[in-house]
């Protein structure tokens, strides 16, 4: 699986905005400056956070943005699949979503399908929490 810089910059906003305090609104361009990210891209990547109902916003001169919930209640999994769609080990889209005409003879769709559920488990096991703790869990 390769998460794309469009996921990793998600996470770095999410990251960003779980650090402010929670009443706080958080401008763009601080977090362009702090995460080293253009602001065009950033609007881009907050677009899609925001379509997700991950983020508040205010305009105006205190504006910005905050998160909309608490850090606990964001899974990383979450914050990719908002910012990437969904995510496959294989770039082979055919057996993602079981229509593959190689299914029933391809002798390595079941460990690919394996990893993909390994890797979304511990996705889905992380919050925005356990990165700002440092507690990852174990594998």
């Amino acid at each position: 699986m390769m998460i794309s810089t469009k996921g990793r910059y998600a996470l770095r906003v999410m990251m960003d905005l779980a650090k402010s305090p929670p009443e706080e609104y958080v401008a763009l361009g601080g977090i362009a400056e702090r995460q080293g990210i253009s602001m065009k891209y950033l609007e881009a990547i907050v677009s899609l956070l925001n379509k997700a109902n991950f983020l508040e916003s205010r305009r105006g001169k205190s504006g910005g943005y905050r998160l909309a919930r608490a850090p606990q209640n964001y899974t990383v999994r979450d914050i990719l699949h908002a910012a990437e769609g969904e995510l496959s080990p294989v770039n082979c889209r055919e057996c993602s979503d079981g229509d593959c005409p190689r299914a029933d003879q391809c002798t390595t769709l079941p460990l690919w399908q394996q990893l993909d559920q390994l890797v979304e488990n511990f996705l889905q096991s992380v919050t925005l929490q356990d990165m700002l703790d440092g507690t990852l869990p174990r594998l």
